[in-house]
């Protein structure tokens, strides 16, 4: 499964893959011929969410200038 999100001049690939130890996220950051990832295993999705949505929830309460949500 694969996914892209564009953000400003960002564009963030998301990709479910496996191989033989297992399933992984694959997120890579590509800035114009730059590109950069990370690899986060599959026992460890779960609690990325989790921060993440704890990220978003602390980014709503905090005043200032807020990007349009993704359609």
């Amino acid at each position: 499964m694969s996914r892209e999100i564009p953000v400003e001049r960002k564009v963030f690939h998301l990709t479910l893959k496996a191989n033989p130890r297992g399933r992984f996220l694959r997120i890579s950051e590509e800035v114009g011929t730059k590109r950069n990832a990370i690899i986060i295993p599959a026992t460890g999705l779960a609690g990325f969410k989790k921060v993440m949505d704890e990220m978003v929830d602390a980014d709503g309460q905090i005043p200032g200038k807020k990007e349009p949500p993704l359609a």
